[in-house]
């Protein structure tokens, strides 16, 4: 006789009993049994009565506990089952404090409905792995210019989340000015290494018949100048993390030592006669495709493949363009301490900084900022006061980036115009619309819209 399965346990939890049932329908099958809460309490009661394989939350409840307690009381409650957190308004620490609480994963808001799916699917099709995941303070360190609430940057703060509690090589893939080393040192400082060093090294700035002796020493007497010993910068990072910026720019010769200290845990200083053992935590950092350059021969594949167990690609900032008055704000705040000056940004100004397309990136709108401080009249900038770069004519791209919307965006406007015009009521607007309340729910979801308000 054949024993009968027993269908999966889902607990969806939101503020919004709306989202809740929408989600609960959208996973809805006959081997699944959904359960919903709107708050917290309600969701840790439900998870007390009986054991649920996934609990669904969002992270910001709107109560005096969030989507974390439930996720901490879940663990605690049932180490075999998993949780996924979605947030509107993701950082690296809440990314971090999520992955170390033990969340199965983190997803941004909106959601896309094919992901929050194929999540489940994961969740719901693996072995069970009981046993939560270390849940250790963290220290609550957001270097500057490491800001965004795009999913991309979401992505990227819970891919430094998990890189933080291991110990593998890490590739950091992104173009110049990106921030490449902001995120080694996040991954440091989040890490068990973070009370030891941290060592940048740009492998692209050091000529290639010194970078063997910065990197691994070298012996008094090595060649001509050594007269001393010199600890190399793999022994001054002993315990710690050493950063290897523009990687793509060593030689094949230096690849081979790179690889032993990857494959063997040792090095060689530069004249020394034997090997020494090293404890380094190795990351590094390319805006170069490695993949095309193993394929020409100029890197090695071997070496590519211990480097990249972990890869991180960041976006450019022309992917990710709703960041950048969060990175104005933070630019403009840092530059005004370290100046001492009190100084304002026109909404002009912003507009104009908004459409450039930013070749240099993050490094390039950090400097833009600074020098827009140091050379503002009267404390405050106006669209005048740019550089000429910035106030050409945008390309045709940006022109239909910023002025011709797209056929969703007109939608979301047209969404919003019948909420104002009806108070936010949503029977009202949905009849307008002439859809029903379900339909219009998805819009809303899909396009990041509140529908709290009104009846």
């Amino acid at each position: 006789m054949t024993t009968p399965v027993s269908p999966a346990r889902i607990l969806v939890v939101d503020d919004d009993r709306d989202t809740c049932h929408f989600i609960a329908e959208l996973l809805a099958r006959p081997d699944r049994e959904i359960r919903v809460a709107d708050n917290a309490a309600d969701a840790i009661a439900l998870a007390k009565q009986q054991p649920f394989d996934l609990v669904i939350s969002d992270i910001n409840l709107n109560g005096p506990e969030s989507g974390l307690d439930v996720l901490r009381a879940f663990r605690a409650l049932n180490a075999a089952g998993q949780v996924v957190l979605i947030s509107g308004f993701g950082t690296l620490e809440t990314a971090i404090e999520a992955v170390r609480a033990g969340a199965f994963d983190y997803i941004s808001k909106p959601f896309n409905i094919t992901e929050v799916k194929a999540v489940v699917e994961r969740v719901l099709s693996r072995p069970a792995t009981p046993g939560a995941a270390p849940d250790r303070p963290d220290a609550r360190i957001r270097p500057p210019g490491l800001v965004g609430r795009t999913a991309g940057m979401l992505s990227v703060y819970t891919q430094i989340a998990h890189a933080s509690d291991s110990a593998a090589p890490v590739l950091i893939i992104g173009e110049s000015g990106t921030g490449k080393e902001l995120v080694a040192r996040a991954i440091h400082e989040h890490s068990r290494r973070a009370s030891r060093a941290f060592v940048p090294v740009n492998c692209g700035a050091i000529a290639e018949t010194l970078l063997e002796s910065e990197l691994f020493g070298h012996m008094r007497g090595a060649f001509t100048g050594a007269i001393a010993d010199h600890k190399g910068m793999f022994e001054q990072a002993h315990g710690g993390t050493v950063f290897l910026d523009e990687i793509s720019e060593t030689t094949p010769s230096l690849q081979v030592k790179l690889l032993r200290v990857l494959q063997e845990g040792e090095i060689r200083p530069v004249g020394a006669t034997r090997s020494a053992s090293i404890d380094v935590r190795v990351v590094a950092a390319t805006n170069a495709d490695l993949d095309k350059a193993v394929a020409e021969g100029r890197f090695r594949q071997d070496l590519f493949y211990r480097l990249s167990v972990i890869v991180i690609r960041l976006p450019p900032l022309r992917e990710r363009r709703e960041d950048i008055p969060l990175l104005i704000e933070q630019f403009l705040r840092n530059a005004c301490a370290r100046t001492g000056r009190q100084v304002t940004l026109s909404p002009e100004a912003q507009e104009r900084l908004m459409a450039h397309r930013w070749p240099g990136n993050v490094r390039e709108l950090e400097n833009t900022i600074e020098r827009l401080v140091v050379f503002s009249r009267g404390g405050h900038i106006e669209a005048d006061d740019l550089p000429p770069s910035l106030t050409n004519t945008p390309s045709l791209d940006d022109r239909l980036f910023l002025g011709l919307p797209t056929l969703e965006e007109v939608e979301r406007r047209y969404l919003l115009h019948v909420l104002h015009a009806v108070g936010g009521n949503r029977s009202r607007a949905a009849e307008a619309m002439g859809i029903d309340r379900r339909t219009l729910y998805r819009m809303a979801e899909r396009f990041g819209i509140d529908l709290k308000e009104g009846e």
